[in-house]
């Protein structure tokens, strides 16, 4: 009697719940593999960065099915577009919140303004919030988005007309990419006020399933399930929380430990003992992606066609597979992966001959014990589980022929930065699909308007970027294929990419772990996801 007098004191109290009544939350902990350079989502191009913004806290007017490639409504519920395939107008979703936070409370829902504000400060260098607070949006450039948008047009509070000055096939499969994630007028209105602009990027306020919490360089970052979602069914989580860690053997043992739920990029030399955890389960599917070497074509001696082949031959591209790929890689002879369609099948591989590569050298005037640097990424990424491995074995190939390859690596957003900024020479980098289209592939890696964002070769070839800009300015898909294949025999002729792999995607995680879905993207998204016993 003594002790339920007790409990119903502490009841009265609130000091402890009704059982009845209690909610237990839900926590799932994703071990991610490095920290975000930042929270908005047109400043970058990495899943890195898209997963811990894009993915938790924004949406975009249109989305991509989770798990797949097919385009549904997103702050859009549906569009028009005209006959001449130059105007879109999309009709908006009411009663869609933004995220209220101890640091911002909005006082209307989403609506026009929103849309104007994301895509205008991206057009426009001289707008007032661009102004303020000096950014670059290389995947909106590197796509020519930014010249081929003429206007963005407010017809009313949920109305908005695109129109664009060419046809631009892919246009609604870009909308729905990350970087076209919106942002609330009001908030940046509030910031420029304020004079912080730059907490944009810092503390994000967006209309996704979770709500940005805080975050600790190198350590984590936590969300909160957001209850205003408007699709509330896709909000299982009440907290999310990202455990940083670049140590993929770290992440694995914290995973097998039950210390998080989900987490990506395994060693292949892990795959095994993962698959026989009986508390695991460990997806995996065929990869959109590509792991290639970029010669950068403004640097000496790489300015050379000779001086590329010569590098491209001396690498012994199946003793890679076999050693960083252990069995989890398909060797690659193109630009993209074969799953995209136009990939042209009768490209093939370069041979492996170190001979014919120092004799090449030779022709070109290029002395032995040449130095170069070659820059290897310091995290793992989808296309590739081991940059460092990978950059040893390329350094003893290269060194065969005569040329001395100084590794050289920095942290993932420095490592970005500064290869963007053409700092290499040759590098390690790679891509996964982001929307389905050729175009992802052979405009955004190798196109002239990439070349100060996702063109690490640097590489602007006029006939090439003829082609590719010929094949987004028609829907017809077979007309769109063959200019497609004639621009990947350009690439296979200039070699400013060396491709070496396609990597299959494992995704493990614990058995209690509901409805996850690998994106054919690399990209990790919570939203549908629950936590089971």
């Amino acid at each position: 009697m003594r002790k339920n007098a007790v409990i119903q004191i502490l009841l009265a109290a609130g000091l402890i719940a009704s059982t009845p009544l209690a909610h237990a939350a839900t926590n799932l902990v994703y071990c991610s593999e490095g920290s975000p350079a930042g929270f908005d989502p047109g400043q970058y191009t990495t899943g890195t960065d898209f997963d811990a913004s894009a993915e938790t806290l924004f949406n975009r007017l249109t989305q991509f099915e989770r798990g797949g490639t097919a385009v549904i409504p997103g702050l859009a519920e549906r569009w028009d577009v005209s006959e001449d395939g130059l105007t879109y107008t999309f009709h908006l979703r009411d009663g869609v919140k933004f995220h209220t936070t101890e640091y911002f409370k909005p006082t209307r829902d989403f609506n026009a303004d929103d849309v104007l504000f994301t895509f205008q400060r991206m057009l426009d260098k001289q707008h007032p919030f661009r102004k303020a607070y000096p950014t670059e949006f290389p995947y909106f450039t590197d796509m020519s988005m930014d010249s081929n948008i003429a206007k963005v047009e407010k017809i009313d509070a949920k109305t908005v007309r695109f129109v664009l000055n060419e046809v631009d096939a892919a246009f609604i499969q870009n909308l729905a990419m990350s970087f076209a994630s919106i942002q609330s007028a009001e908030y940046a209105d509030e910031l420029l006020k304020k004079g912080k602009p730059q907490e944009i990027n810092q503390k994000p306020i967006g209309t996704g399933p979770f709500v940005f919490s805080r975050y600790q360089k190198d350590s984590q970052i936590r969300f909160k399930g957001n209850k205003d979602y408007w699709k509330p069914e896709d909000v299982k989580i009440d907290n999310l929380i990202f455990s940083i860690n670049a140590d993929a053997s770290v992440r694995m043992q914290k995973l097998k430990a039950g210390e998080c739920q989900v987490t990506l990029f395994p060693r292949p030399a892990d795959l095994e003992s993962l698959k026989k955890d009986a508390n695991l389960n460990m997806p995996s599917q065929a990869g959109f992606n590509l792991g290639y070497i970029a010669y950068n074509v403004t640097h000496k001696p790489f300015d050379k066609l000779e001086v590329r082949q010569a590098l491209d031959m001396a690498v012994n591209k199946q003793a890679i597979i076999d050693a960083v790929y252990q069995g989890a890689g398909q060797l690659a002879v193109n630009a993209m992966p074969p799953t995209e369609w136009s990939y042209d099948d009768t490209i093939k591989g370069t041979e492996y001959d170190p001979e014919k590569a120092k004799a090449l050298l030779k022709a070109a005037g290029i002395a032995e014990g040449t130095e170069i640097t070659l820059w290897a990424m310091p995290v793992q990424r989808p296309y590739n589980p081991n940059a460092k491995l990978m950059a040893e074995m390329l350094q003893s190939d290269w060194a065969k022929i005569g040329i001395k390859a100084k590794i050289v690596s920095y942290e993932w957003g420095e490592y970005m930065k500064r290869s963007k900024a053409g700092e290499h020479d040759a590098m390690l980098i790679g891509w996964s699909g982001d929307n389905g289209d050729p175009d992802n592939w052979l405009g955004t890696l190798y196109g002239c308007d990439a070349v100060n964002g996702n063109n690490f070769s640097k590489w602007c070839d006029k006939p090439y970027d003829k082609l590719i800009k010929a094949a987004k300015r028609t829907t017809d898909q077979a007309q769109r294929t063959e200019l497609y294949k004639q621009a990947q025999q350009i690439i296979k002729r200039e070699v400013p990419i060396t491709p070496i792999a396609h990597s299959t995607v494992y995704q493990p995680m614990r058995k209690n772990v509901q409805d996850f879905k690998i994106s054919p993207f690399a990209l990790n998204s919570f939203y549908g996801v629950g936590i089971g016993q």
